[in-house]
């Protein structure tokens, strides 16, 4: 490949402009950190609104297409999402000085949106696992011994989760010969259940927090900064969703899934006082709707998960945003501190009602008309 061409194959990908972006935070002065962050979005937006459905990007590699950008309308509703929710994200942590934040606060989206973007089962992997090691800098950005600790924990999670992606990607193409991202399914023609998707089944399930593999979810989000734990709810379940959708719709087993999904946490979040934690257990019950509508495979209960995944990046950003704007005023996010607080802070009062009504399924918001699709 030529210089030109090769320029031309990485500036043609919005995700490796974003990661562009992220990387010169590192070697530019501090207070050029965010608007480099926001420029390097839009740009990235302004590219992927240039893209018309189709494949990208397609390399032979060791005998084998690889296609390292495929814009279908389902990739490209999550694309969407995840600009707006990383510019969003930008905003809000306008100004902060911690090198290693800013670059994750741009690196983790720009992984997560390379995994939607990705044609096949390779290209998903490497951002995958980019999306593991990126994201861990911000469970680490406090800087405390506990914040450390938490942040191995969760990533030798993300990187078991990215392992088992590799082996079900290994023993797929075994079976099939075709490296293609495309509908895997869990049971063969016999009806029997299938090893290598078994085993990719469960590495998206570990991201997408499953019951008894979500616990590093509540372990290691709320131990992030304010803005790096708004951060860390968008991306790594919606990743984990979009690819459930790609591979496994209509995999019933899916729908006794998500319900637990949809049941157990509310016992968890009605008995914690921390706010950030009982968001985190909100991402598990929300998530389950999205599971339990790929689940049942049909065109609306599809549309209805995947519309709901875009909206409740929006209202659940929105959700964390405010109680992270009553932390940095207060310095607490405990409930049983915060009584009072709509005095002095109407706006943030009023957002939250907002976010909360729309994750209610409160008729005239968002998730009414999204859950009753599913």
């Amino acid at each position: 490949m030529s210089a030109s061409s090769i320029f031309a194959f990485f500036a043609g990908n919005p995700a490796i402009i974003m990661m562009v972006g992220a990387m010169m935070c590192i070697a530019t002065p501090r207070h050029l950190a965010s608007p480099i962050l926001l420029i390097a979005t839009a740009l990235s937006a302004i590219k992927l609104s240039t893209l018309g459905l189709g494949e990208y990007g397609a390399i032979t590699l060791f005998g084998e297409q690889i296609v390292t950008l495929r814009l279908d309308r389902l990739s490209r509703l999550f694309a969407i999402a995840f600009h707006i929710a990383a510019a969003l994200n930008i905003i809000y942590a306008w100004g902060q000085k911690d090198r290693a934040q800013n670059f994750a606060t741009l690196a983790y989206p720009a992984a997560a949106l390379g995994g939607v973007l990705a044609g096949d089962m390779i290209t998903l992997f490497v951002w995958w696992e980019i999306a593991a090691i990126t994201s861990v800098f911000l469970v680490w950005a406090p800087g405390t011994r506990a914040t450390y600790v938490s942040g191995m924990r969760y990533l030798a999670i993300q990187v078991l989760s990215g392992v088992m992606l590799l082996a079900g990607i290994v023993l797929i193409f075994r079976e099939t010969g075709s490296l293609a991202f495309d509908f895997v399914g869990l049971r063969d023609a016999s009806g029997a259940i299938k090893l290598s998707a078994l085993v990719m089944f469960l590495a998206f399930g570990i991201k997408c927090a499953f019951p008894l593999l979500h616990t590093w979810v509540q372990d290691a989000y709320p131990k992030s900064t304010i803005s790096g734990t708004i951060i860390l709810s968008v991306f790594t379940t919606k990743l984990a969703v979009y690819a459930l959708a790609r591979a496994f719709p209509g995999t019933h087993e899916l729908i006794y899934i998500g319900a637990v999904m949809t049941i157990f946490p509310i016992f968890f979040a009605l008995i914690e006082n921390d706010l950030r934690k009982v968001l985190t257990y909100s991402i598990n019950n929300q998530v389950g709707f999205m599971v339990v509508g790929i689940g049942i495979g049909t065109a609306g209960a599809l549309n209805g998960a995947t519309g709901y995944a875009f909206s409740n990046i929006i209202f659940e950003s929105l959700l964390f945003m405010a109680v992270g704007a009553a932390m940095f005023r207060t310095g607490t996010s405990k409930a049983t501190e915060l009584g009072g607080l709509y005095r002095t802070m109407p706006l943030t009062m009023t957002f939250c009602i907002i976010g909360a009504l729309s994750i209610s399924a409160f008729p005239g918001f968002a998730g009414f008309v999204t859950k009753g699709l599913i």
